[in-house]
């Protein structure tokens, strides 16, 4: 009589449309699970990461895609959210001196927060979220104890905590360069030429090559020893 194959335990993994998401997905496909992935239309200009995602979830094969809508303009206060212009052609030295205004408040939080109801009534036991503590704009929800904190408190507030079932945050890029993510999704077969990282698109969805993202994202590649396959403004 054949075995029969345990089934996959599942992940939700947060998915932007972006460059890390797009490699964590691949990662917590790599470790065995089957996922589910969430992402976000919060009023954010570059909604161009929606189809992005869209097209990331399919080529990967996920079990369930939600897109949940989150009204983050209604507050402001940052330039992806605001009528508050997006920094351009910035060195790392300027980004690293303070938090940018491309910063959300509380974004982070609120999604892995959506990621956390979604888990509980997927069953879940894993969340995958692609932030990086190295290669980054400085942003406080991206460090290594945050995500900590957030973990303590989800298997604090959730039924499934409380009733045994230990809630895991991912964050498997978080100590990597951008360089090292990029080496790491091209070997798990990751086509980035299906993300978008630009804070200030063009309509047609061209990365304008200026933002920190942009800059980051070319600085990444350029030290992979691999050209970024997007398409850019001027090229």
């Amino acid at each position: 009589m054949a075995q029969k194959t345990a089934p996959r335990k599942t992940a939700i993994v947060l998915l932007s449309g972006g460059l890390d998401s797009a490699t964590a997905l691949a990662i917590a496909q790599d470790m065995g699970f089957a996922c589910a992935a969430l992402s976000f239309r919060y009023g954010q200009r570059h909604l161009v990461e929606l189809d992005r995602a869209r097209l990331v979830a399919a080529r990967a094969g996920v079990i369930r895609h939600e897109i949940c809508d989150i009204d983050l303009r209604a507050f402001g206060g940052s330039a992806l959210t605001d009528d508050i212009a997006v920094p351009k052609d910035r060195d790392e030295a300027a980004m690293e001196a303070e938090i940018p205004v491309t910063y959300v408040p509380a974004r982070n939080t609120i999604m892995l927060s959506f990621a956390l109801a979604f888990a509980e009534v997927m069953g879940a036991d894993d969340i995958f979220v692609g932030v990086n503590a190295v290669d980054y704009s400085g942003y406080p929800d991206c460090r290594p104890e945050y995500i900590a904190a957030f973990e303590r408190m989800a298997n604090l507030a959730t039924k499934a905590g409380v009733e045994g079932h230990k809630l895991t945050v991912h964050a498997p890029l978080i100590t990597l360069t951008k360089a090292q993510i990029i080496r790491r999704g091209l070997e798990l077969g990751v086509d980035y030429s299906l993300t978008s990282s630009c804070y200030d698109p063009t309509p047609e969805g061209h990365a304008c090559g200026r933002c920190d993202s942009c800059r980051l994202r070319l600085k990444g590649f350029a030290e992979a020893g691999t050209s970024d396959p997007v398409p850019y403004v001027g090229t």
